[in-house]
């Protein structure tokens, strides 16, 4: 009798726990998505902006075009990529602080990463004074050099309030603070558009107005975003002060931030690579142009996914801060759920799409078969992307971005790109050879960052969280 009972108070134990679990479960979907689908708009409007100078432009005419088009790749592998994922180490510092319960420390790690930027900020700017030099140097049309070295001079005023949004948007996003950043980003969206025009078409500043426009959006987003911290009761705890330990912490920024800007680089610089060689392929007018749309593709779907691991990245740091190992571990697994139902959708969507898919970007019969015939390769590294995106969030919210610049190091640049090569040159399959590489490094990037995750012990993550945020023996604030 007594074993019978036994019996069943465990079951009722066990169906307990169960309930719990799956509740928690529902719980964690539900926070992971208030963050996830308001951090989409936010990182699609700040790429509209970019993208909506790039059309103002391409009316000025062909050498307008082509000069910013080359302008922006190089701007954006050489800055604003650095940058963005510079400002990625917040996701760890500032997110793990706020779930321990250490608010001011939130405000001494966000004035250290913009004093960081800002002073990384410098070297670009002089680099990109002599853009077009380099240009000339490397063999591109002199025309074309000058165009695209115009732009990225008018560009360097841009950079520093990127930098200090950048560390802005991670200061706000590790306290769910998302609204007030979905609301900033389409107002500067709106103020840019206008002010885009005026200067490209009404005072004829040409590619040099675009640019010019572009800085105006980001400290208009700035502005906001710092009278929102300024007078907002919601960071009050955590508002933004200077003090000497901000100058103490940029060592520990450092630390955090040059792994995760070799981890974001290393994938952004290999999908230039590859529209780079496809140049050299011996139709590079057909190649360049498919694989410039396929990139295209992968591009604007990649901010989905990006947005549930940004999710992802503030829901384990939070709770890595707190010292909840099986909060983290429950809230690794809501976002993989709702990652892999969100790239199975998308990618449903575009395979059912591929035969009309080419005339969204050319009336060319050529171009629209080639890009039906690739579609299912875009397909395969929509669905990789949406799950290395969430998985790197995971990295980023835990603090092991050293682990995830080495897998991408690994997995694009001693296999991905050589298969590219050899696919494409050696083996003749030109485009398709350069994409099917590109798919082979997002595959391993996948996989290993699956099997990192799924062998992280939580309660060590949890530990050295802990440690983390209170190595100066600071007590939380009440």
């Amino acid at each position: 009798m007594e074993e019978a009972l036994l019996g069943d108070s465990n079951k009722v134990e066990s169906k307990r726990r169960e309930v719990a679990t799956w509740d928690l479960f529902v719980q964690e979907l539900k926070k992971v998505s208030y963050i996830a689908m308001p951090m989409v708009v936010v990182t699609v409007s700040q790429h509209f902006s970019r993208v909506s100078s790039m059309m103002m432009v391409g009316h000025l005419g062909e050498l307008s075009l082509s000069g910013t088009s080359i302008a922006t790749s190089l701007t954006n592998v050489t800055g604003f990529s650095l940058l963005f994922g510079m400002a990625s180490a917040l996701e760890t510092l500032c997110g793990q602080a706020y779930g321990g319960g250490l608010y001011h420390k939130l405000g001494t790690c966000t004035y250290a990463a913009v004093i960081s930027l800002i002073m990384v900020c410098i070297p670009i700017s002089v680099l990109w004074l002599f853009l077009d030099k380099l240009l000339i140097f490397i063999g591109q049309d002199h025309l074309i050099s000058t165009e695209a070295g115009r732009y990225a001079v008018w560009l360097i005023p841009a950079l520093f309030p990127y930098a200090v949004l950048q560390a802005l948007i991670r200061y706000l996003q590790t306290q769910t603070l998302i609204m007030p950043m979905l609301l900033s980003s389409v107002g500067a969206l709106c103020f840019h558009l206008p002010v885009c025009w005026a200067f490209v078409f009404y005072l004829k500043l040409g590619n040099a107005g675009a640019a010019l426009a572009l800085g105006l959006s980001y400290w208009f987003n700035v502005i906001l975003l710092v009278l929102y911290v300024k007078y907002s009761e919601a960071c009050e705890r955590t508002r933004i002060t200077f003090s000497s330990d901000a100058l103490l912490s940029i060592g520990e920024f450092f630390k955090f931030a040059v792994p995760s800007a070799v981890m974001v680089c290393l994938e952004w610089w290999t999908f230039e690579i590859v529209i780079l060689l496809s140049g050299l392929l011996p139709n590079p007018q057909l190649e360049a142009s498919v694989l410039s749309i396929c990139l295209l593709i992968a591009s604007l779907h990649f901010y989905v996914p990006y947005s549930v691991g940004a999710a992802a990245s503030t829901r384990v740091s939070n709770e890595l801060g707190a010292g909840n190992p099986e909060a983290a571990r429950v809230a690794v697994w809501a976002v993989i759920v709702i990652s892999i139902s969100e790239v199975i959708i998308a990618a449903t969507t575009l395979l059912c799409c591929r035969r009309f898919l080419g005339y969204a970007f050319s009336d060319e019969k050529e171009v629209v078969d080639y890009l039906k015939e690739l579609t299912p390769l875009v397909c395969l590294l929509v669905v990789m992307d949406g799950i290395q995106a969430v998985l790197s969030g995971v990295a980023r919210g835990s603090g092991w971005q050293h682990l995830g610049a080495y897998v991408n190091l690994g997995v694009y640049y001693l296999v991905g790109i050589p298969v590219a090569v050899m696919l494409g040159f050696v083996l003749h399959l030109e485009g398709r050879g350069l994409w099917i590489g590109l798919n082979v490094g997002s595959v391993l990037q996948s996989v290993l960052l699956s099997l990192i995750t799924s062998f992280t012990n939580w309660e060590k993550e949890a530990n050295m969280a802990r440690g983390r945020i209170f190595d100066r023996g600071i007590t939380a604030d009440k």
